[in-house]
């Protein structure tokens, strides 16, 4: 059995809660989560539906046919409505895509750094996790290059764009070179666009523009602003279907019925939702202007997403303990770079900016200070 690391930024948010039980002032940027709720439409629809259905087992038609008129708007792909398998967040849905896709002992690429619950899960199935190092020069990015120097060829690729823990986005040309070369060699990907909708350069192009057998995992928890509804889905091809519904019948029957109620209010609240993503690239700007001053001045290009990934290598190896003491120091939470690299990680650090403005503001007025104390 392969070892499971812990996810080390849930140790500080512990941490965090205790501090803050004690009479703390705490900012939360640990978690990649909006700090907004779901959309007041939405929340509006659940009041309704909890007085007047049931609620049993159950998939929406009309949340899936919604979520196909939302690829053909936004990437100009056709897909069927029921190529949507509904599941309890993103979270399943790449555990099924993994599962119902590779075999124990199949070997998945990744990049590192990279979210911690992939090459997890990947070991959890009895799968091998391949990362490969991705550093400033190519984004913190997988490349169509690395795919193709790969030998033997892995049997998939886990692609996410916008990325966590960098939120860098991979431009059009070079998904469509990544998607050349797993056609070529045989690599099913598995493209996690849980982030799409929160891009401040360029809107993030969908994976099944280029490789239309793509499996896509994405979810309602970002854009979307619905993390407690436990809401997602996988995009699966035609003839992975009748597979990943056997596989998503007997592990997890269906999403929840109230959520996807909602969900299909949510995906019509889109000034709502906008306004949400105002609010992040104001966060944003306040953060990128401000670390100079506390000599954080080599980040990750945060293009989408809601995360900063800053190097902090100069002042520290050990990225969790110094973690541990900037939140019981300032009350400021962060995530450790070791939960997204195991190898580098120790030198970096992750912001999340899915917090109010006014806490990102009285956030960099502590952490200034801090970092001025030791730089």
């Amino acid at each position: 059995m392969q070892d499971i690391e812990p996810f080390h930024a849930i140790a500080i948010s512990r941490l965090a809660h205790q501090l803050k039980a004690e009479g703390r002032s705490i900012i939360h940027m640990e978690f990649g989560q909006p700090s907004t709720g779901a959309p007041a439409k939405a929340i509006e629809t659940a009041h309704h539906v909890l007085d007047t259905d049931g609620l049993g087992y159950w998939e929406s038609p009309d949340l899936r046919a919604r979520l196909a008129r939302h690829y053909q708007e936004t990437y100009g792909v056709t897909v069927a409505p029921e190529q949507f398998i509904l599941t309890c967040g993103a979270s399943p849905a790449l555990l099924l895509a993994l599962i119902s896709g590779f075999e124990p002992g199949a070997r998945i690429a990744m990049a590192r750094p990279g979210y911690v619950a992939y090459r997890n899960t990947v070991k959890a199935l009895r799968q091998v996790p391949l990362e490969i190092p991705c550093d400033a020069s190519v984004r913190f990015q997988l490349t169509a290059a690395a795919l193709a120097a790969i030998e033997p060829a892995p049997n998939g690729v886990i692609i996410a764009s916008p990325a966590n823990p960098t939120g860098t986005i991979i431009e059009a040309a070079e998904l469509e070179a990544i998607a050349a070369v797993c056609r070529e060699r045989g690599i099913r990907i598995i493209s996690d666009e849980i982030y799409h909708g929160l891009s401040y350069v360029e809107p993030a192009h969908s994976m099944l523009e280029y490789a239309p057998d793509a499996l896509v995992v994405s979810s309602f928890s970002k854009y979307l602003s619905m993390v407690g509804w436990r809401l997602g889905w996988l995009l699966v091809p035609p003839e992975h279907l009748e597979k990943a519904r056997a596989y998503v019948g007997n592990l997890f029957l269906t999403a929840p019925s109230l959520s996807q109620h909602a969900g299909l209010v949510a995906l019509d609240c889109r000034d709502e939702l906008e306004a949400h993503v105002a609010t992040y690239a104001r966060n944003r700007q306040l953060l990128l202007d401000a670390l100079p001053a506390m000599c954080l001045t080599s980040i990750a290009p945060p293009d989408g997403a809601f995360y900063i990934y800053a190097y902090i290598g100069h002042l520290t190896d050990n990225s969790l303990d110094f973690c541990q003491m900037l939140l019981r120091d300032t009350g400021v939470a962060t995530a450790p770079g070791l939960d997204f690299d195991p190898v580098e990680g120790r030198h970096f650090i992750r912001f999340s900016f899915a917090v109010s403005t006014p806490e990102i503001e009285e956030a960099i007025q502590r952490l200034t200070v801090w970092f001025a104390a030791r730089t």
